[in-house]
């Protein structure tokens, strides 16, 4: 299962991104909760932003912890675009 999402940062700029099956065991076990319960009716905003952050870490795009990394980050969503 892969999820591709739109990171928009402080400074304008956007940047696609791809949340594997590495990202959504993380996801799972931070939040102790299934994956598949993504996008339903109590997701939070913080979900998504730690599968973008999760893959950004993961592919080495930051070294910046969770709390640091949100600083530069005006919004996060859905994309249509596979960045592969």
């Amino acid at each position: 299962m892969r999820i591709n999402l739109q990171i928009t940062y402080d400074n304008n700029t956007t940047k696609d991104v791809t949340c594997n099956a590495a990202d959504l065991v993380a996801f799972e076990d931070k939040y102790n909760i299934s994956s598949a319960k993504l996008g339903g009716p109590d997701s939070k905003l913080s979900y998504l932003l730690f599968l973008a952050w999760h893959s950004e870490k993961r592919t080495g795009a930051t070294k910046d912890n969770f709390d640091k990394w949100l600083e530069t980050i005006e919004s996060v969503g859905g994309s249509d675009t596979d960045p592969k």
